[in-house]
């Protein structure tokens, strides 16, 4: 495990399938180099799948059902992988975020996820590059919107979110879309267990430049962090690393428009002719 914590968040499957390649190969009697001579891949990525760090492709898969001799063992899971929700790197956020009892996000590029309209949702995928096919699309759309029902379930989740003025101007799908995810956030904005700030542009001072981030408060567990960067999720549980991007946070709520303020200035922009 690495000092964040990163290889404590492996999904279940990666490890399954990982000890189950590394069991085989030890089974019959071949190092990861001459089971990726075997397999025409990698000594290297042989290492990483036995890791869990890597998903088994289809690919290479087929060709270590082929070495080992076990038909439909390694497909079998990977075809039940397919029918999760989530990709598999994000899956460990997805499940801590479920349940947390309390959740602070700053982003800086787009709207959260959990606060998006289906509109801009969808808008963003259909951005996405290499693009994606209409029913990729309309399955990530369906569970990112499936993730909302933290907002309304009962017992409520805290629940805090710092967006910069940017991604509030940017026209992602369009005026009118925009305009609807700025109405939406100002709804969501009224719960009384929510709280939306803006970080205005002209702010000289700046606790986020390090990047977007999200804290999760799981019910019985310690608090951790979870950072994403081109389709790669890191959910962090060392202490000292989680506690240093709270620090973040609470200076950022500090900075940033009170949620009164940020409520009037998300209006306003609701209101301007695009």
């Amino acid at each position: 495990m690495s000092s964040d914590g990163y290889y404590d968040n492996i999904p279940v499957s990666l490890r399954i399938l990982g000890l189950q390649t590394k069991a085989l190969r030890e089974l019959a009697g071949l190092t990861q180099r001459q089971l990726g001579d075997k397999a025409g891949f990698s000594e290297s990525l042989i290492g990483s799948v036995e890791c869990g760090r890597r998903p088994l492709k289809e690919d290479l898969a087929l060709k270590l059902e082929e070495v080992f001799k076990v038909p439909g063992v390694f497909m079998s899971v990977i075809e039940e992988q397919l029918k999760e929700p989530h990709p598999v790197w994000f899956q460990p956020y997805a499940d801590a975020e479920a349940e947390a009892v309390a959740l602070s996000a700053y982003d800086a590029h787009l709207v959260k996820g959990l606060l998006q309209t289906e509109a801009y949702a969808r808008a963003v995928h259909i951005e996405y590059h290499p693009a994606l096919d209409d029913d990729e699309i309309e399955h990530r759309v369906t569970a990112r919107l499936s993730r909302q029902k933290l907002l309304t379930r009962v017992p409520t989740a805290s629940l805090s979110f710092i967006l910069e003025e940017a991604v509030l101007r940017r026209p992602i799908g369009g005026p009118e879309v925009l305009r609807e995810q700025l109405h939406r956030l100002l709804e969501i904005g009224r719960m009384r267990h929510v709280q939306i700030q803006v970080m205005p542009t002209g702010c000289s001072s700046h606790a986020g430049l390090a990047g977007p981030f999200t804290l999760v408060e799981p019910p019985d567990r310690e608090m951790c962090a979870y950072l994403e960067v081109q389709n790669t999720g890191r959910l962090l549980t060392d202490r000292r690393t989680v506690s240093t991007i709270a620090r973040r946070y609470g200076i950022l709520q500090s900075q940033a428009l009170n949620p009164k303020e940020s409520a009037e200035f998300i209006q306003k922009l609701a209101m301007e002719d695009r």
